[in-house]
């Protein structure tokens, strides 16, 4: 078990070079490519809604278990070192890619149901210091989940896609902004389209993702 006092020092050397920061990306949806690409095969196939995605790292150890730790075991004073990594990687990608910088910052919603059984919401937590070090603004209630679906985790590739039709709704127009959507994990991305959907009906400037851990 991690000790709470090392949540606010950092990662060591050791989990740092596991963690293949600088791994090269795809810059459209995150997954790992022999050299930095701004459009691997498959999004050139099936081309993302949004500008990009940022990931700190693939969902493997030792940052799925801190994750874990994290979201499961209410292990909360771990946000401020996850989100520093994904911090990290927005910071390296702005200066070599000339990546817009948000506006807004926004967090994947829970179910209120989920929330209370939670009682804390892990993509807000990540969110809040990222808003606050980047002087954005930062809209903690901008989505709503308006539905109790399955949790994403325990479905396959085919259910994600399905899972989650109607669920959000906008309650903030951001109309004109640059936002950035931060979630815990992306997977296929299912979550990410549907929020995206409803920011591009408020005719936002842009919209980039930014999750901790990458599913490969």
């Amino acid at each position: 078990m991690l000790p709470v006092w090392y949540a606010s020092v950092g990662i060591c050397h050791w989990c740092e070079q596991k963690l293949s920061l600088d791994q090269p990306r795809c810059l459209s949806c995150a997954l790992p490519t022999d050299t930095v690409s701004h459009s691997c095969a498959a999004c050139q196939q099936q081309p993302i809604l949004w500008q990009g995605t940022i990931t700190a790292a693939d969902y493997l150890p030792p940052l799925s278990k801190l994750l874990h730790q994290f979201k499961f075991s209410s292990h909360t004073a771990l946000a401020a070192m996850l989100s520093r990594l994904i911090l990290l990687n927005y910071l390296r990608y702005r200066r070599h890619y000339q990546w817009q910088k948000p506006d807004t910052v926004v967090a994947v919603p829970l179910h209120p149901k989920r929330y209370q059984q939670r009682g804390f919401n892990q993509s807000d937590l990540l969110a809040r210091p990222l808003a606050r070090w980047l002087a954005c603004q930062y809209w903690p209630n901008a989505i709503r989940c308006t539905k109790l679906t399955a949790t994403q985790h325990t479905l396959d590739r085919a259910s994600r896609q399905s899972n989650l039709g109607q669920v959000y709704d906008a309650t903030t127009n951001l109309c004109g902004k640059h936002v950035a959507i931060v979630d815990d994990v992306v997977t296929t991305g299912a979550t990410a389209r549907e929020i995206v959907k409803l920011l591009q009906l408020q005719q936002v400037a842009s919209v980039q993702v930014w999750c901790l851990c990458r599913t490969l």
